[in-house]
């Protein structure tokens, strides 16, 4: 799966343009004007569970078997505009603070019945805010987190070769094929 067709499938199953996707189709180089807060190990166990609790793991591995939390925090690092770090900074405790609110504990502490009904209702309110936001304003930290979520897992190994069907480049390289003049050149 090539990297454009990924951030097409991620931005139908979000609803919303993939956030800091120009700078990963261009490798997600870390220019002096990138950079933001750091996360603690809490915040990457944080993530890990939010990750989890979109992706679990089933017959297949789940989203912490990939590791998306640190993925997630590499990737706001280093392919996120200030602007969109400090909305998912942020989202991290209006996360937590909303499952306090609705469920009297913590996202850590909920139950899984508890965390998937407040990422039901999450999702749903960052899909209407996705509809209402004015350009230059920040997408909902919840789209970035599940965004995050889909793309750090399906090109995780497991993601890749456990949860999807994955079949290697086939052949091996023989720099000393035989070419015949007028031949078309490979396409795969």
């Amino acid at each position: 799966m090539e990297r454009r067709e990924l951030l097409k499938m991620i931005a139908l199953a979000t609803g919303s343009a993939f956030i800091g996707g120009e700078l990963f189709l261009a490798g997600c180089k870390n220019a002096p004007s990138i950079g933001g807060d750091t996360f603690s190990e809490a915040d990457i166990t944080f993530l890990d569970e939010v990750a989890e609790t979109i992706l679990p793991r089933t017959k297949t591995p789940g989203a912490k078997d990939a590791a998306v939390g640190a993925f997630m925090t590499v990737m706001v690092n280093d392919c996120y505009d200030k602007k969109d770090q400090k909305t998912f900074h942020e989202g991290i405790k209006k996360l937590d603070e909303a499952c306090e609110k609705t469920h009297k504990a913590g996202f850590m502490k909920a139950t899984p019945e508890q965390r998937t009904s407040l990422l039901t209702t999450l999702d749903k309110e960052a899909k209407d805010y996705q509809k209402s936001k004015k350009d230059g304003e920040p997408s909902h930290y919840f789209t970035m987190m599940k965004q995050l979520t889909l793309l750090g897992f399906f090109t995780s190994k497991p993601g890749a070769t456990e949860a999807l069907r994955h079949k290697a480049v086939p052949g091996k390289y023989d720099g000393n094929y035989p070419y015949k003049k007028g031949d078309r050149a490979w396409a795969e």
